[in-house]
């Protein structure tokens, strides 16, 4: 299945490199680019990509609007595309915002070729793109400033079992599938029937908004091992 994917950043140059290195892939089809999330959220609705790569800061509209504006969409329209933020900062709040709005994860600018073109396919997937180290930096950071853990989210936290809940600690974490069945000496695909679980349970949709919810509900706090 080919991967339909559009630009959105206000650097031609940078999109214009990230187009010819994402066309040379053989499932990835680049169908369009935008200067500014404005035209970019305009774009994704005619186009319908799986994937959009969204530049966090641009005139016009910035990235987090636009993500926003195509993860909430009105009425009536009913693609939700995959939405990976770009940024030249690993800790950024704008970033952080993003991923609570539903974005698919984040990338940094000058990672190598090839991140770019598994991070693409990663998101597209399903899954979400949380760099182990750059997660841990950005969700501490920000976690540290937000306000006191949420009851509504904590009375749902006792809905979870021992096991699901021990999941969620490790993909807070910043643990891949693979980290969390060694860690809990567990195959693969049960770490994530564990997921799927604790996804359906807490009305999240990917293990991006898994990881912010668990630090506002204090489940897991800053600095934790």
């Amino acid at each position: 299945m080919t991967i339909r994917v559009i630009i959105v950043d206000d650097q031609a140059m940078v999109r214009a490199g990230f187009a010819a290195l994402l066309a040379a892939q053989s499932d990835i089809d680049v169908v369009g680019e935008a200067p500014d999330g404005k035209k970019g959220v305009e774009v994704s609705r005619s186009t319908h990509p799986d994937v959009v790569l969204m530049d966090v800061r641009m005139p016009e509209m910035d990235g987090l609007a636009a993500a926003r504006a195509l993860l909430n969409p009105p009425p009536g329209v009913v693609h939700l595309p995959k939405v990976l933020m770009l940024t030249t900062f690993d800790v950024d709040d704008y970033v952080y915002e993003a991923l609570r709005a539903g974005a698919s994860g984040f990338l940094l600018k000058d990672a190598p070729p090839a991140d770019l073109i598994s991070a693409v396919r990663v998101v597209a997937s399903g899954e979400a793109l949380l760099a182990p180290s750059v997660t841990r930096r950005l969700i501490a950071d920000f976690a540290k400033q937000r306000p006191a853990p949420r009851k509504d989210q904590s009375l749902q936290l006792n809905g979870l079992t021992p096991r699901e809940t021990e999941v969620l600690v490790l993909i807070a974490r910043g643990l891949s599938n693979q980290e969390i069945a060694e860690r809990l000496v567990l195959a693969e695909q049960t770490v994530k029937t564990h997921i799927g679980r604790v996804l359906s349970k807490l009305g999240l949709r990917d293990r991006a908004q898994a990881v912010i919810f668990a630090y506002e509900s204090g489940l897991v706090t800053p600095g934790e091992q």
